[in-house]
C-alpha cells in the first residue's frame, strides 16, 4: 500500500470533564497522546498527525517528534476536526484512507489499527472499524459498553447492521463491543460530515448512526480484545500499571 494512501488522524482536545487535561497526563513518563502517537507510527500504514484546537497538545506532540496540525475549537465532534486536519495537511486529496483514532487508547495495539482497513478492500465498503466479542454479563449490560450489531460475512468480519448502548441482540449467541476507531474512504467522510446528526444518531447518541441512516456501509474486524479507554481515575491508574510494565 503506497504510503501516502492512508493518513492516520488522531483528535485530541483538553475539554474532558471527568478527567481534566486528559491528553497531557502522564502515563510511565510520556503524555498520554504521545503514547497513541507511537503506536500509531508503529502500526506503519501510513502518515500519523494530531489534529487539535490546544496549543499545548500541539507543543507536546511536536517536542516528541510527530507532527500536530491546529483544526479550529467549535467542532461539534472529532469526525469534524479530521475532517478538518485532512484538508489542512493533504489538501491535493492524496489520501484516499483517513484513519480517526481516538486520543484516549494509549495501550492500544499497533496491530489492532492495522485491522482496520482491509474491510475497504471491498469498494462496497464506506467505514470500516473494530469490536471484540464480549464475554461478561456486566459489559453486556452496560450502557456505556456501545454494542455492535452486525451480519457475519466470513471470517473475522461483520457487516453493521445497528449500534447501541443497549444490550442487543438478544437470545443466545454472541455480543459484540464497539471499538471507536474508525477508517473512513475520503468520499465517505466528506458526506459523513456533511450530513445532519440523524434521529437515531441524537437518540442512541452514537455518531456513526448517521452512516447508517444515510444508507453508508459499515463493516466490522472482529479482534480479540478491546483496548483500554481512559475515561476516569480509575482508568488512567490501570494504563499506568500495563505501560509501566510495558
Amino acid at each position: 500500500m503506497p504510503e501516502n494512501r492512508v493518513l492516520v488522524l488522531i483528535p485530541a482536545r483538553m475539554a474532558a470533564t471527568r478527567l481534566p487535561g486528559k491528553p497531557l497526563l502522564d502515563i510511565a513518563g510520556l503524555p498520554m497522546i504521545v503514547h497513541v502517537l507511537r503506536r500509531a507510527e508503529a502500526a506503519r500504514i501510513g502518515r500519523v498527525a494530531v489534529a487539535t484546537d490546544t496549543p499545548e497538545i500541539a507543543a507536546a506532540v511536536r517536542s516528541h517528534g510527530g507532527e500536530a496540525v491546529m483544526t479550529r475549537a467549535d467542532h461539534p465532534s472529532g469526525s469534524d476536526r479530521i475532517h478538518e486536519a485532512m484538508r489542512l495537511l493533504d489538501p491535493a486529496g492524496a489520501a484516499e484512507i483517513v484513519v480517526n483514532l481516538q486520543g484516549d487508547f494509549p495501550t492500544i495495539s499497533p496491530d489492532n489499527i492495522r485491522d482496520v482497513l482491509p474491510p475497504l478492500d471491498d469498494p462496497a465498503v464506506d467505514i470500516a472499524t473494530l469490536a471484540a466479542e464480549i464475554h461478561t454479563e456486566e459489559e453486556a449490560l452496560n450502557p456505556n459498553v456501545v454494542k455492535a450489531v452486525g451480519s457475519p460475512i466470513g471470517g473475522r468480519r461483520l457487516r453493521a447492521l445497528y449500534f447501541t448502548r443497549a444490550t442487543a441482540p438478544s437470545g443466545e449467541g454472541p455480543r459484540y463491543h464497539h471499538i471507536g476507531l474508525y477508517a473512513y474512504r475520503r468520499a465517505a467522510l466528506e458526506r459523513f460530515v456533511s450530513l445532519p446528526p440523524s434521529p437515531l444518531e441524537k437518540q442512541e447518541k452514537l455518531e456513526q448512526l448517521r452512516a447508517l441512516e444515510a444508507g453508508m456501509r459499515i463493516d466490522i474486524t472482529v479482534v480479540d480484545t478491546v483496548p483500554r479507554g481512559v475515561d476516569t481515575p480509575a482508568d488512567l491508574e490501570t494504563a499506568r500499571a500495563i505501560l509501566a510494565k510495558g
